[in-house]
């Protein structure tokens, strides 16, 4: 075992294909199949829906910019925790690391998990979903365990296989809209639509297709491990957030022509509507399974990348040394194994959504202190070295910013439990800080 050197990018042996593997990954997941359901329950235009992840994909571009922005300032694996420790406090880094340690990638790993389980249900009826969810789970740590080079060949045919079955489906779905098959659904721009734009339910819409987004970061947690992370971190930034935006556009363009709106209106299952409409009934099965395949690389890049923050996180903080630990392979042995631990604890107990309804608040809140640091660091330090500036500064980040903001005032007002909760869980991670401060005073003194 051996100790890794903080703040040294070293020379990866991660390709920027699968870095972009990575962030695309990360994103597709279940919130494309399923957030439709809500949105056509209070919007009917086409142009408007499509337009909802038009608007997410630029607002995740305009994010992606900004992380490279400090990607490039501060070259070091970890994402947000290494981000917000260098631009505010160590503490605000803390508070970020550990809310993304603990459940921030476990809890969404649990989830997926088990929605793999349940569509695999739909492909073979008496198979056992919690099982199935363990098995997916555990495959995926065994596979990272073996060595970043093993980790990356298995992510890459999953992710591949990934696009090309929703490649495959996008093009069925439009080769049915040629044949005659499509809704009656127009996605051209009306005089009406201007209302429907600026409306609350859109504003609505948009939080549930920012979720959906999520992920578009992933990149910058492995950064030490990407070959000429400089250039290749803002690069799969950039091409696997386009990707994702071209993907959603299109999936939802399908599922709108495929399937009534009658039908899909409130019902999260939206996939499976639309794939039964387009190849018939073997079609829900058809979609369930290239959804599993879909969520054997999601799982995998969720795996990859959360061991690393808690690896960073024990280089610096003393009570955490023992995540720091890697094996000879490049492995970081504990943190991942700490991970699949906390993954198989919330499948077991099954309280990951209840964890992810009160968790949000703060992960949404760190990614918005992200942000704003690009803007405060221009200011404070505008001779910092930058190898890569934001695009579009400064109306990128007020974009990312204004649209996060109108996320946290959703949450504050729907979820008002869930969101004191998250903000009392950061308010702890500083006292856990303060802690872990006074323990490390205390043994520099013992060692005098």
């Amino acid at each position: 075992m051996s100790d890794s050197v903080p703040g040294r990018a070293s020379a990866g042996a991660v390709s920027w294909v699968t870095a972009t593997a990575i962030v695309i990954a990360d994103m597709v997941g279940v919130g494309v199949f399923t957030s439709l359901g809500f949105q056509v329950s209070a919007i009917s235009s086409g142009f408007a829906l499509l337009l909802l992840w038009i608007v997410g994909g630029v607002v995740a571009l305009c994010g992606a910019a900004c992380y490279a922005e400090l990607a490039g300032m501060f070259p070091r694996s970890s994402g947000e925790y290494n981000f917000l420790r260098q631009m505010y406090h160590p503490a605000f880094g803390f508070v970020a690391g550990m809310l993304s340690a603990t459940v921030g990638f476990a809890a969404p790993i649990a989830l997926a998990a088990m929605a793999f389980g349940s569509y695999f249900k739909s492909i073979v009826p008496d198979a056992p979903p919690l099982l199935l969810g363990f098995g997916v789970t555990w495959l995926a740590a065994l596979v990272h365990l073996g060595g970043v080079r093993l980790g990356a060949a298995y992510h890459n045919v999953w992710t591949a296989l990934k696009l090309l079955l929703i490649f495959a489906f996008i093009v069925a779905g439009v080769a049915g809209v040629m044949l005659g098959h499509a809704q009656p659904i127009s996605f051209a721009p009306s005089a009406a639509d201007l209302g429907i734009v600026t409306s609350e339910p859109f504003a609505v819409s948009l939080v549930f297709v920012m979720y959906s987004y999520s992920g578009w970061n992933a990149a910058t947690y492995i950064f030490n491990e990407i070959r000429e992370p400089a250039h290749n971190v803002r690069r799969a930034l950039f091409v696997g957030t386009a990707v994702v935006v071209v993907l959603y556009v299109g999936l939802n363009a399908v599922f709108l022509s495929g399937a009534p709106l009658s039908e899909l209106a409130g019902q999260l299952d939206v996939g499976l509507i639309a794939g039964r409409h387009i190849f018939g009934e073997a079609g829900g099965r058809v979609v369930a399974a290239f959804i599993c395949i879909g969520l054997i690389s999601s799982i995998s890049a969720m795996m990859w990348v959360g061991p690393r923050v808690t690896m960073v996180m024990g280089e610096d903080v003393l009570l955490l040394k023992a995540f720091s630990k890697k094996a000879r392979n490049g492995v970081p042995v504990t943190a991942l194994l700490f991970q699949l631990a906390l993954v198989t604890a919330l499948m077991l107990t099954q309280s990951f959504e209840a964890v992810l309804d009160f968790i949000q608040f703060a992960l949404t809140f760190c990614s918005f202190l992200t942000v704003f640091g690009v803007i405060v660091l221009r200011y404070r330090q505008p001779d910092l070295p930058r190898p890569y500036k934001a695009w579009g500064y400064p109306v990128t980040p007020f974009i990312f910013l204004a649209v996060t903001l109108l996320v946290l005032a959703h949450l504050a007002t729907e979820r008002p439990l869930q969101s004191l909760a998250s903000f009392c869980t950061m308010l702890a991670g500083l006292l856990v800080y303060g802690m872990s401060v006074r323990h490390r005073r205390g043994a520099s003194q013992g060692n005098d």
